[in-house]
């Protein structure tokens, strides 16, 4: 079961803002920028992401229906900053992985402490 909606409301709210400057060179984060479905406008979402097989793993830690989740299925992708660099990501796909497979030994486990089971999983633009 993901994180309740009151949580995910409270980090669009205060802890969103605090942690976009340093999301997008934290290993193990990012920060996912989409264009809303309805509104056109942009938004930067931070995310955890993760690298495996050559694509790109987000842990849906609100579950697949977040409003940002659905605007990159929408979009067919979305731009990702990580590690201090910027990657075109394209191809979205919703993965449920109760085994978290996919994910790093020590995130792997808070993950699954917290019950986080569904995974975007996208590929770089350029690579094919």
């Amino acid at each position: 079961m993901p994180l309740p909606r009151a949580v995910a409301r409270f980090n669009l709210a205060v802890t969103n803002p605090l942690l976009r400057p340093f999301a997008g060179r934290l290993p193990w984060f990012g920060i996912v920028t989409h264009v809303g479905r309805r509104s056109g406008v942009a938004r930067r979402t931070p995310v955890n992401v993760f690298r495996a097989d050559g694509r790109y793993v987000i842990a849906l830690t609100y579950g697949a229906e977040s409003q940002w989740v659905r605007n990159v299925l929408a979009a067919g992708g979305a731009e990702l900053q990580t590690r201090g660099r910027h990657v075109r990501l394209v191809e979205p796909e919703l993965v449920h992985d109760p085994s978290r497979r996919m994910i790093p030994g020590p995130p792997r486990a808070v993950l699954e402490l917290i019950d986080v089971e569904d995974f975007l999983v996208l590929r770089p633009a350029d690579v094919r």
